[in-house]
């Protein structure tokens, strides 16, 4: 299936997929007609001297939002508020950060999904922002969809266009932390937020995204122990235009994957 291409920006985020710019009596018809549900997560934590803290959560949302435009041609979809605390105890030592513990996370994640299954919706997708939230999201969507006795999947919206992502990025190969590509994308997304007076402190050590994921011998590190910085690439390279190609590619990548087919069975 081909998505057509609509470049992300601000002012594309429409709202009338936005469930909490619905009425209760619209949401109750998009849950009979079967609708799809799009919860963001991610997480408010330090982004280096440049970023705000609320990268994750804004970096994500607007992706299921531009994601969801374009499977609203081809299926109904809402996007449900954004959960914008996670698991960032690594970022703790850098100050403005929020974190949760992994048993509060899944009792809010429990909450509300459940309230979204209460709604009448049959079919969620926890679209994560934050690598942090990974591994632990990947062991409780399965506790979810048995607790509800729902279709619950999960994703991580730059894996998802982790090939396209490499492409666009000049000196790394995929999404690291207030880096070269986050901070592109944030000055696409919200110029405003982005301080251009820090750029040049906004620099470090860069990490495999794809190792940091996998399930070998690790033991806890902070983010502080990798970078004095906070930062984790260099943001130096970006740009708003990669900014835009970033944002746009992973909500393709979305879409596609779920337009491709249902990786449930409720």
């Amino acid at each position: 299936m081909t998505i057509p291409h609509n470049p992300i920006g601000a002012a594309d985020a429409p709202g009338n997929l936005q469930w909490s710019h619905l009425t209760a009596p619209a949401l109750r018809d998009l849950a009979a007609r079967g609708a799809l549900v799009l919860l963001p997560v991610g997480s408010v934590e330090q982004h280096g001297p440049h970023l705000p803290t609320g990268v994750d959560d804004m970096l994500c949302k607007a992706v299921c939002l531009k994601a969801a435009d374009l499977i609203a041609e081809h299926r109904p979809v809402v996007v449900a508020p954004s959960v914008w605390c996670g698991l960032a105890d690594h970022h703790l030592e850098f100050g403005g950060t929020f974190t949760l513990s992994l048993g509060t996370y899944h009792a809010l994640l429990r909450e509300i999904c459940g309230s979204i299954a209460g709604a009448g919706f049959r079919q969620i997708v926890i679209v994560n922002g934050h690598g942090g939230n990974c591994m632990a999201l990947g062991a409780l969507t399965g506790e979810l969809a048995r607790e509800l006795s729902i279709g619950v999947a999960t994703t991580t919206y730059f894996m998802e266009a982790f090939s396209e992502t490499g492409r666009i990025l000049e000196d790394q190969a995929s999404l690291l932390h207030a880096c070269e590509g986050e901070t592109s994308m944030m000055m696409a997304l919200a110029p405003s937020l982005v301080d251009p007076s820090r750029l040049d402190e906004a620099h470090g050590p860069a990490f495999d995204m794809i190792s940091s994921m996998l399930p070998s011998l690790r033991v806890f590190r902070s983010f502080a122990d990798l970078t004095p910085s906070g930062v984790s690439g260099d943001a130096r390279r970006a740009t708003p235009e990669k900014g835009r190609a970033i944002l746009d590619a992973c909500a393709q990548a979305l879409a596609r994957r779920l337009l491709a087919g249902e990786p449930w069975r409720p």
